[in-house]
């Protein structure tokens, strides 16, 4: 209730977090007409995890690798896929390392909403990059 009193249209809960907190944040996020992401950051069983989220009402589920695990090879996108093939009303959010040299690759694996961080703020031209990023995005939806 906080995040959305203080103008969050999109409310994040870990993946990890209780059913009964994941309910219970979907209901308070439906009654302010807001939307509620749950981030999988360090869930083990992504697909088994993904498959529950959705029965539980989220908004959106996000696939969320740390730099560190990018250092060590784990692919989002294969995480991607295997959320994509078990949800049914859930739409997919992508999180974690994107910058505009990986962006395209990103927009290839078609999420329906692309989170970034560092990608923008770690950067000196911030407007800038922000707005070739959404240039791309465009670019990659009507393609």
């Amino acid at each position: 209730a906080n995040a959305s009193q203080a103008g969050a249209d999109i409310i994040t809960i870990l993946g990890q977090a209780e059913d009964a907190s994941i309910k219970g944040a979907v209901e308070e996020a439906k009654k302010q007409g807001k939307q509620i992401l749950v981030d999988m950051i360090a869930v083990k069983d992504i697909q088994t995890r993904a498959k529950e989220l959705d029965e539980l009402g989220a908004d959106y589920i996000c696939v969320h690798t740390g730099y560190d695990l990018q250092a060590e090879g784990k692919d989002s996108f294969e995480d991607l896929r295997s959320i994509k093939s078990v949800v049914k009303n859930a739409k997919i959010a992508i999180a974690g390392g994107i910058k505009l040299e990986t962006l395209p690759e990103v927009i290839k694996a078609q999420p329906d909403l692309i989170i970034v961080g560092g990608g923008i703020t770690g950067k000196e031209n911030k407007k800038e990059v922000a707005a070739q990023m959404q240039q791309l995005i465009k670019a990659g939806v009507t393609a």
